[in-house]
């Protein structure tokens, strides 16, 4: 796809940022999955997830695992393991209430 007016981003320019964000959350094992929940209603997980759609919707196979891994940098077990820090009663709020917005998101 190019860009338009609409979508002023061309393909190459969105692949390129969305593989620096992959490497980007691959370094920052500090951004904890329920706070970019929080703060913006996704997390690597949903990143993987939609990875993992587009790449079945362009006709390739793809397990939810594989995309975890592939965003992740990591089985996710193994990252789960080593970085993921138990959720508090306010992260989990904070995290229903943003995920709550998405409703409007396309």
């Amino acid at each position: 796809m190019t860009n338009s007016p609409a979508n002023p981003i061309s393909d190459a320019a969105a692949a390129a940022a969305f593989r620096r964000l992959i490497a980007h959350l691959q370094v920052r094992h500090d951004a904890q999955n329920i706070d970019l929940m929080g703060l913006a209603g996704f997390c690597r997980n949903c990143l993987a997830d939609w990875v993992m759609e587009a790449t079945q919707e362009a006709g390739e196979p793809m397990t939810r695992d594989e995309a975890r891994e592939a965003v992740h940098g990591m089985p996710m077990a193994t990252w789960k393991a080593r970085y993921q820090s138990e959720a508090s009663v306010e992260q989990i709020e904070r995290m229903k209430t943003s995920v709550a917005k998405n409703q409007a998101a396309p």
